[in-house]
C-alpha cells in the first residue's frame, strides 16, 4: 500500500529520542521526537483556534515538521551545520512522503517547505510553539530533579519566542 511506509516512518518517531535532554540533562529514558510533537499538536491546536490561525495548517506542519527525524536522527545545534541538517532533513523527508498519492505528497511537501522557510505567520507561530513545548518539558524535568544545563533551553526558548501571548505563556512557565 502507498502509504504504509509513510506511516511505519510516523511509528518509528516513538524509538527516536530527544537528544538534547540525553546530551544536556542526562536523561536515561527522555521523551521521544513522538511525544514532543503530541505535546507541540496540543499547545498548537489550543493557540491556533485563540489566535484565529488556520488550525488544520499548524497541526500538519507540526506533524510533519520532525518526520524526517524517524531516517536522520535528532540533531542538536553544534552537532552539525545548520545548512548540512537541513540538506538531510530535506532528503530524508522527500524520501518518506515520495509513495504516499500525488495531491498529498505535494501538500506535505509545501507545508514542510513553508515550515523551513518561516514564510508564513503559522510557520512562525509552528516554530515558538517548538520552543514553549521544549521550555515546557525542561521546567518538567528541572522539577524532577534535573539541573545541570537546564537554563540553557529556557535562554533558548527566551530568544526564540516574539509572540506577546506565547511569551506570557512562557513567563508562567517559568514561574512555576
Amino acid at each position: 500500500m502507498m502509504i504504509f511506509d509513510f506511516l511505519k516512518s510516523a511509528v518509528n518517531l516513538k524509538t527516536v529520542s530527544r537528544q538534547g535532554w540525553v546530551e544536556k540533562l542526562s536523561i536515561d529514558n527522555p521523551e521521544s521526537v513522538a511525544d514532543h510533537s503530541y505535546s507541540m499538536a496540543v499547545m498548537g491546536m489550543v493557540i491556533s483556534d485563540l489566535g484565529n490561525f488556520n488550525t488544520e495548517k499548524i497541526l500538519k506542519m507540526i506533524l510533519l515538521h520532525d518526520l524526517a527525524e524517524t531516517k536522520v536522527g535528532d540533531y542538536t545545534p553544534g552537532k552539525i551545520s545548520y545548512e548540512k541538517k537541513k540538506e538531510l532533513e530535506n532528503i530524508a523527508f522527500s524520501e518518506i512522503v515520495e509513495k504516499l498519492p500525488t495531491n498529498i505528497k505535494l501538500e506535505y511537501l509545501k507545508i514542510w517547505q513553508e515550515y523551513q522557510e518561516k514564510n508564513s505567520s503559522e510557520s512562525k507561530m509552528v516554530h515558538q510553539i517548538d520552543k514553549l513545548e521544549m521550555a515546557l518539558q525542561a521546567r518538567s524535568y528541572q522539577q524532577k530533579g534535573h539541573y545541570k544545563e537546564i537554563e540553557s533551553f529556557f535562554e533558548s526558548a527566551k530568544k526564540e519566542i516574539t509572540d506577546p501571548k506565547l511569551k506570557e505563556l512562557f513567563r508562567q512557565i517559568l514561574e512555576e
